[in-house]
């Protein structure tokens, strides 16, 4: 029953419930968390109104802007509604492995491009609000 209630309090969290206490646990605001991760801030303000989600790259992005660990990072990508980050997958490993070697989200884009994938951010997406 313990487990079972520890489970379900993970299940009914809320995103935004999740990235209020990171953001606090790591003391920056949302202005700051957008400035790391690379996510238009208009759309960071949106996720936290309840009024947008992100998706699965912009979720990592928010993730690596606050220097998340694996752990942090899959729950995050789970209350978003996105694949969590699967280490048989080649980009997701290396994501991985940036994550755990706690790099910035520039830091984990050049490792992308250096190694043939496609980095996380695209300046086109920044256009439009960074939906991607």
């Amino acid at each position: 029953e313990a487990y079972l209630g520890e489970r379900d309090a993970v299940i009914d969290r809320a995103l935004t419930d999740y990235l209020r206490e990171l953001l606090a646990d790591r003391g920056i605001n949302r202005s700051e968390l957008s400035r790391r991760s690379g996510v238009n801030i208009t759309f960071v303000y949106d996720i936290f109104k309840g009024k947008s989600m992100p998706g699965r790259d912009n979720a990592i992005m928010l993730a690596l802007g606050l220097s998340c660990d694996v752990r942090e990072t899959q729950r995050l990508l789970r209350l978003a509604g996105v694949s969590e980050l699967w280490p048989k997958r080649r980009r997701d490993a290396i994501i991985l492995w940036c994550i755990e070697h706690g790099m910035t989200r520039v830091a984990c884009d050049d490792e992308l491009y250096r190694l043939g994938e496609r980095p996380l951010f695209d300046p086109k997406d920044d256009a439009d609000g960074g939906r991607a």
